[in-house]
């Protein structure tokens, strides 16, 4: 059976049976069939067995988070012309959801999505994770209690994607924020309408360009990183340097020599990558021919690892070469742009005449008697 047509099996029966098919997939997947919702005490329980450096380092980290998305938030610009009032306004997204992957447990998810959705002014956030032996990942947990989310269930895979769209044992939510698998990612695209959804993640992708003064030893680290990610993983080095294409020639490496570091800048945005290093002697040089990539990190201290952790820039970044039509996550993704406009008398009558004309060629007589009307 196709992955398609066996996702939207699962996410019918969702549809149809409710709760029961939830509990049911549940139990199959994840081996989990108790109650869903975590509860006050396992939230105590997770931070009270918790190092507290490792809870330092989860609060520092949140704060550098905080502190670049803050910047991100837009200034609404009113203006008047001719005694008339125009403009963009925003407002946040009422309810997301959040789904946060098993395996591994990915705090770091939680964290990239829920500090742009609170600074941007969500007020109810509902995050999703699979069970392992009946229990949430305590830094999981952590994250979610400094971030004011209390609404933590335990529900992975398409189950997890359907109860938040179509509202089955938790309110539904407007959009689905966070990575997963492959019946994640197809679960997501299903639903797409019925709620919103960030993007179709798609496996870790990054790409080097690196020429001869690049060290050889962080160069062959960085790309090694991502392919950690997965077998799917994709690494590519675009250098000019022989010694270090050489060097870097490993299994899972794809290495392309280029005649010049604009050759590398060319090739890089046909590939438009998740990530994009720059290490050569003048990375900022570089910026400018770069029309493709989910993030560009510079120079020899800016790994793709460090931007996933600490940085403060987010690590959600579009993949597959979705770069060439879509971006990071940002505070503005968690936000809805909404046009205003009150327009005065003089102007309108002084102006109507475009409308009243654009509605003939349109073939639209009520509305041009909406403007007709006035006077």
């Amino acid at each position: 059976m196709e992955i398609e047509e066996y996702v939207g099996n699962i996410l019918r029966e969702i549809r149809e049976k409710g709760i029961d098919a939830v509990r049911e997939y549940s139990k199959k997947f994840d081996n989990y069939d108790g109650p869903f919702r975590v509860t006050e005490e396992e939230f105590k329980e997770a931070a009270k067995g918790m190092p507290e450096k490792d809870r330092e380092i989860i609060s520092r980290t949140l704060e550098r988070l905080w502190e670049y998305h803050e910047r991100q938030k837009p200034k609404e610009e009113l203006f008047v012309k001719n005694g008339s009032l125009y403009g963009i306004i925003y407002r946040p997204i009422g309810r997301i959801g959040i789904y946060v992957p098993g395996g591994k447990p990915l705090p770091s998810t939680l964290m990239m999505v829920g500090v742009p959705a609170r600074i941007a002014g969500v007020k109810e956030i509902a995050v999703a994770t699979p069970p392992k032996d009946g229990k949430i990942n305590p830094y999981v947990l952590y994250v979610a209690e400094l971030l004011g989310i209390d609404e933590v269930y335990k529900l992975g895979g398409v189950q997890a994607i359907g109860a938040m769209a179509y509202g089955v044992g938790m309110k539904k939510v407007d959009k689905i924020f966070g990575p997963g698998n492959r019946f994640v990612n197809e679960a997501k695209r299903q639903v797409f309408g019925v709620v919103g959804i960030d993007s179709l993640a798609g496996p870790s992708e990054i790409a080097v360009i690196a020429d001869e003064t690049a060290e050889k030893e962080y160069v062959l680290a960085d790309l090694l990183s991502q392919l950690e990610h997965g077998k799917d993983s994709k690494a590519w080095l675009l250098t000019t340097s022989k010694e270090l294409a050489k060097y870097c020639s490993r299994e899972g490496i794809e290495v392309i020599l280029c005649e010049s570091l604009e050759k590398c800048a060319e090739k890089a945005n046909e590939i438009a990558p998740e990530h994009l290093e720059i290490i050569t002697a003048r990375p900022m040089e570089l910026v400018d021919l770069i029309e493709n990539a989910g993030a560009i990190y510079l120079g020899s201290y800016t790994p793709v690892p460090a931007a996933d952790y600490f940085l403060g820039v987010n690590h959600v970044l579009p993949t597959g070469g979705a770069a060439k039509f879509s971006g990071v996550l940002t505070v503005m993704d968690f936000l809805k742009p909404i046009s205003l406009a009150q327009v005065g008398r003089g102007e309108f009558l002084a102006e109507r005449e475009l409308g009243l004309r654009l509605a003939e060629i349109e073939g639209m007589k009520l509305h041009r008697r909406s403007m007709e009307v006035r006077k």
